[in-house]
């Protein structure tokens, strides 16, 4: 049975001995290493690196200044780990409809729930496959609203010829969670668009400490360094650096494996399963085809024949408007139709 998910990580790994007996474990060299690769990869300027993704929207979410009562408008259709930061930090989660055809935010149902007190459009790339970046970023800059990009399964995809990181958004998170590409086995980042968040940000993932000041010439806590910044303690490891760094230089073979899978897909699809259809092939968009998507007339029939024939199917995420956790439970006309319809097959390069 070929699975739908499966981490990868490199054959030869030479120093990974050395780093566990050298006595420098936490954030270092190899963490710097990463970032910068990281950078390079996406094409800008302003990344950080953390222990992982609920550290990243959390990060994000205390850098933007959210408090308890402000407003987040989220999609429903996204994996729980996107979503429950938010009522953590005892913010309100509201719930914009997505697009039946692409299980992204729908622009004209964002508008819609937007109120004074939304300070957060959260727009999740649903398995990777980019959303409406242009037009959510348009309501966000129009109504002065802050917008995050989640790509929690989109590292690497494109948006109009741009890499996920670089599509307008106010910030960007990743995740490198164990069956993503790259995997760190657990760990995140975020792209800030502005350098004073940025700069925010790191102090927020350090426990509020700007490094440049904390200690004093002796190497002592200095005791005229105030924290005024909230935080918690979000570095990535030296050891989990350094195996995502190390995953860096074998990621585009990785991707072109998934695409080429893709497009084997799409001939099968259109040839042997006349109950399932192409799902989101929009000229603007290229996935990095974390899963491969379709919609399928009969899911429930479609996946038993998947399985059958040796592939691990699956709808993958679960509609978070039906948890009790984000408040009162509403119905939304485009998450049902499309869960009712979405599936996965595996496209990944270990195939």
């Amino acid at each position: 049975m070929i699975p739908l998910y499966k981490p990868y990580m490199p054959s030869h790994l030479p120093e990974l001995e050395t780093i566990l007996h050298s006595g420098s474990l936490a954030y270092s060299a190899h963490g710097k290493a990463f970032e910068q690769t990281l950078r390079e990869f996406v094409g800008v300027d302003y990344l950080m690196s953390v222990n992982s993704f609920n550290s990243a929207v959390l990060v994000a979410l205390i850098t933007l200044g959210i408090k308890p009562g402000d407003e987040v408008i989220a999609s429903p259709m996204a994996c729980l780990a996107s979503n429950q930061p938010f009522v953590t930090m005892g913010a309100k989660v509201v719930w914009a409809d997505v697009d039946p055809q692409t299980g992204t935010l729908d622009p004209e149902s964002v508008r819609k729930a937007i109120t004074p007190k939304t300070k957060v459009i959260f727009h999740n790339h649903y398995c990777g496959y980019p959303g409406y970046c242009d037009e959510i970023n348009e309501i966000g800059q129009e109504k002065g609203i802050y917008v995050i990009d989640d790509a929690i399964e989109a590292f690497g995809s494109l948006y109009k010829g741009r890499m996920m990181g670089r599509t307008g958004a106010d910030v960007t998170v990743f995740s490198f969670q164990a069956v993503r590409l790259p995997t760190t086995i657990d760990g995140g980042s975020l792209v800030f668009k502005d350098k004073s968040l940025y700069d925010r940000g790191l102090q927020v993932r350090d426990s509020g400490i700007d490094r440049h000041f904390f200690r004093d010439s002796l190497g002592e806590i200095n005791a005229n360094y105030d924290i005024s910044v909230p935080g918690f303690g979000a570095t990535m490891s030296e050891l989990n650096s350094y195996i995502g760094l190390m995953q860096m230089n074998d990621l585009n073979g990785l991707l072109e494996k998934q695409r080429k899978h893709a497009k084997d897909w799409d001939a099968t699809i259109l040839n042997d399963y006349p109950d399932c259809k192409l799902f989101n092939h929009r000229p603007d968009i290229l996935p990095n085809y974390w899963v491969y998507g379709l919609l399928a007339q009969d899911k429930a029939s479609a996946l038993l024949r998947f399985r059958s024939e040796g592939y691990v199917a699956s709808g993958v995420h679960f509609p978070n408007n039906r948890y009790s956790v984000f408040g009162s439970l509403i119905s939304l006309k485009g998450v049902d139709a499309f869960h009712n319809h979405f599936l996965a097959v595996p496209s990944g390069w270990w195939y």
